[in-house]
């Protein structure tokens, strides 16, 4: 019996840890997926999508450290990052791009944390409208972070808006009405397995 105990946890901890390496990967290769855009430094990546999907898969401790293994393995000089922005490695996270970087764990704890239903103890709303209300928030995280990077670059929140915010919103509903459904179905199984 105790030996069962310890290959389930040695197998718990094995899937975790693979979950959160496919989970960053995921990220790289939709960094890869970037469109550069006219009168802005910021491309339109599938980024985003990918960091909330992770989070919402994963949960907020897993998919949280898995944009901090993203963040790191970018740090490093490996080419994880978008690669229409020439800045490599730790440069990266202090250009024009970096604040999105940054709230990438951010926004992928609070998808995790508040689409999970096992942790929402007498919340009766229907599972989309919980994952709706998780995936705007991780966007808006996303968003501020991208912002307050801008801002301080620019010198200016409107300028930061115009060329961080503004050409991305109709991207994002896009993205948004994607991943609810995906998130909505998924969520309980991945969860489930680890």
């Amino acid at each position: 019996m105790e030996r069962t105990l310890v290959i389930d946890h040695s197998t718990l901890i094995i899937r975790r840890a693979a979950a959160v390496v496919l989970g960053a990967l995921l990220v790289a290769a939709a960094a890869q997926v970037s469109v550069p855009l006219p009168g802005t430094p910021v491309p339109m990546t599938l980024q985003p999508l990918a960091v909330l999907l992770v989070g919402g898969l994963l949960g907020a401790p897993l998919g949280a450290l898995s944009m901090i293994l993203y963040l790191a393995m970018g740090a490093a000089g490996l080419p994880v990052f978008t690669p229409t922005v020439p800045l490599i490695g730790v440069a990266r996270l202090f250009g024009p791009t970096g604040g999105y970087l940054l709230a990438y764990p951010v926004a992928a704890w609070v998808v995790g944390r508040f689409s999970d239903p096992g942790r929402q103890p007498g919340v009766n709303k229907p599972a989309w409208a919980r994952v709706t209300v998780a995936v705007v928030a991780g966007l808006v995280l996303i968003h501020l972070g991208g912002l307050a990077q801008l801002a301080i670059l620019t010198g200016s929140l409107s300028a930061a808006a115009r060329f961080g915010t503004w050409p991305f919103l109709l991207g994002d509903l896009l993205k948004l009405a994607a991943l609810v459904p995906v998130l909505t179905k998924l969520t309980p199984t991945i969860r489930a397995r680890l």
